[in-house]
Formats: C-alpha cells, structure tokens, sequence
C-alpha cells in the first residue's frame, strides 16, 4: 500500500458522497481533471470544489493543491483512491486530482461535503468573513477626525 501524505482522514460515507456527486457534476456542471487542470482551475478562480487522491505517488504531483485551496477558499477534499476517483468522473484510468467549477445538479450535495469536512457551511464562512470586514470599515470610518460645521 502506498504511504498517504493526507493531513486528515475522511469517512467513508463522505468519499462515497463525493464519487457519487463528482459523477452528478461531470453530467450536469462542468469539470477539470488531473492535477495540472485542478491548478490551473484553483489559480483562476474557477474552481469551487477539489477532489484530491491521497495514494499519488510522487506526493508533489498533488502536495500544494490544499495550500492554493486555503488560499482561494476553496473546499477540497482527499479521497483514498486514484483509481477510483478516476472512475467517478468517467475514466477508465487513475485520476489525481479534480476541480470543479461549474457544480450543475450536484451544488447541494457539495455543500453538505464541504459542510462536513470542514465542520462549517460554505454559507456561513461568507458570511462570518462580511462580519469581521464590517466592523474594520465602521471603526476605520469612526477614528478619522470629522470637520466641524460652522
């Protein structure tokens, strides 16, 4: 068995989750496929989910996809397999990584996988990150000195 980098481990009801709604994104959305696509998808912006294999070898084929995707905000996921994340999205071969950009029917069902992988809803990240901008703006408008009317 190949030595796994993977910094947390996923349940097993979660990476089936993720086959199947990878299965319902390729028919309906739109995605990339291996590892160059997911980095080109992530670095652009495109990306709003990634799949990651955790048994690639070498590991730097795959090891700075998660550090792009904290960075963009992206939700990402590992999965055990290669071979079998390949076969979710169709391929009769192995699959290091997938990105989604266009999630098609499949958007709930990533929300719920991002919700539990990360232990948070994609809804409210945004929204907690609106909360912390808003007061920096309030106090940054309250601290400059106000002209006097005369």
């Amino acid at each position: 068995m190949a030595k796994s980098y993977v910094k947390f481990e996923v349940s097993n009801d979660v990476v089936a989750k993720v086959y199947e709604a990878l299965q319902l994104a390729k028919q309906s959305g739109t995605i990339r496929k291996g590892a160059n696509e997911a980095t080109k998808s992530i670095e652009r912006g495109l990306a709003t989910f990634v799949a990651i294999a955790g048994d690639v070898e070498p590991e730097e084929v795959v090891m700075h996809l998660p550090t792009m995707c904290e960075q963009k905000k992206v939700p990402y996921v590992f999965v055990p397999s290669k071979v079998e994340l390949g076969k979710s999205i169709g391929l009769n071969v192995q699959c290091a990584a997938v990105a989604v950009e266009n999630r098609g029917k499949a958007s709930g069902q990533f929300d719920d996988i991002a919700s539990r992988v990360t232990g948070k809803s994609q809804g409210a990240q945004s929204s907690s990150k609106q909360q912390k901008e808003k007061p920096k703006e309030e106090a940054k408008a309250e601290s400059k000195p106000q002209p006097k009317s005369q």
